[in-house]
């Protein structure tokens, strides 16, 4: 491993301490001060959010994504208001996605200009875009979540139909290409604040700019462990997240990423990415029609 690999670990390793010392920092502070009860912290993170955090950080190694299959179980569950699910995502989906990135960004040599400046645009993006979400009315969440759920549910039959772009055999992006790329991750670590999963579009994106497909793993992972810290600590900041489902997240997906990507490594998961699709598809078409209807806004804390 190239040492500019060694420096880009480190910094996420800093960014990821730098999330969990925010995070408790700001936990201590709305357990003592008043806050919305979903932001209390709790010792016990319940069985089914650690079996969430466990079953869709597994597939989200391999592929699948977690955005939308979470986003799905939370609202059949009834687990997390709608407002709050986008910051509850991404809270609890972090450190898990800092996982998965030391190790593909450790096994997948891409080129450090074009890995760090995809990155760097995607960590921007979804600071700008975090700062916006959490101050959304109930409504307008619903509706972009529907919306969200909508594209993802989309690039699944793509994916599943083998109708998404092959790619090239590149591992670095110059010129014009690179150009086009930064400013794809950027718009992509925007909507990600929202509920767009980044593996999908970042996958597209790639494959469009002539890369090899594979290229595809350390920069969309790498892009989500370095954002996620920065947009989640917004989340946190703005009490826009439910801590006991977040902690779930956490606490089970780290050991599914752990599984799933050295030991099971690959698997099968065309039908269950057409389940995806069927539940997701619900899913949307339930935050899309509670959004269409007219109801008072609840008071916010």
């Amino acid at each position: 491993m190239t040492e500019p690999r060694y420096l880009l670990l480190g910094a996420l390793a800093v960014f990821a301490a730098v999330y969990v010392i925010g995070w408790a920092i700001y936990a201590r502070r709305a357990a003592s001060e008043p806050s919305p009860a979903e932001v209390k912290p709790a010792a016990n993170p319940g069985l089914l959010n650690v079996l969430i955090g466990a079953v869709t950080n597994f597939f989200d190694t391999l592929g699948i994504g977690s955005f939308a299959p979470t986003t799905a179980i939370f609202r059949l569950k009834k687990i997390v208001p709608d407002r709050i699910i986008p910051g509850t995502l991404n809270v609890g989906h972090t450190l898990p996605a800092v996982t998965q990135a030391f190790i593909f960004i450790a096994l997948v040599q891409v080129e450090m200009v074009t890995l760090l400046s995809m990155i760097g645009a995607a960590v921007v993006g979804a600071w700008l875009g975090a700062g916006v979400v959490s101050h959304w009315p109930r409504r307008r969440v619903q509706g972009g979540m529907g919306v969200a759920l909508l594209v993802a549910a989309v690039l699944f039959i793509l994916t599943n139909l083998q109708l998404l772009p092959g790619g090239g055999e590149a591992f670095a992006l110059t010129g014009t290409k690179l150009y086009l790329g930064i400013a794809g991750n950027f718009l992509l670590g925007a909507l990600m604040t929202l509920g767009i999963g980044l593996y999908g579009p970042c996958m597209i994106l790639v494959s469009l700019l002539g890369m090899n497909p594979v290229a595809a793993f350390p920069i969309m992972m790498g892009s989500c462990a370095f954002l996620m810290p920065v947009a989640s600590l917004r989340f946190v900041k703005e009490k826009s997240y439910s801590f006991r489902p977040a902690l779930g997240l956490l606490v089970g997906g780290i050991p599914a990423v752990l599984v799933a990507a050295l030991i099971v490594k690959s698997l099968d998961v065309v039908t269950v990415r057409w389940l995806v699709v069927v539940v997701v598809l619900y899913t949307s078409a339930t935050l899309l029609r509670a959004a269409m209807t007219r109801e008072p806004e609840a008071a916010q804390p």
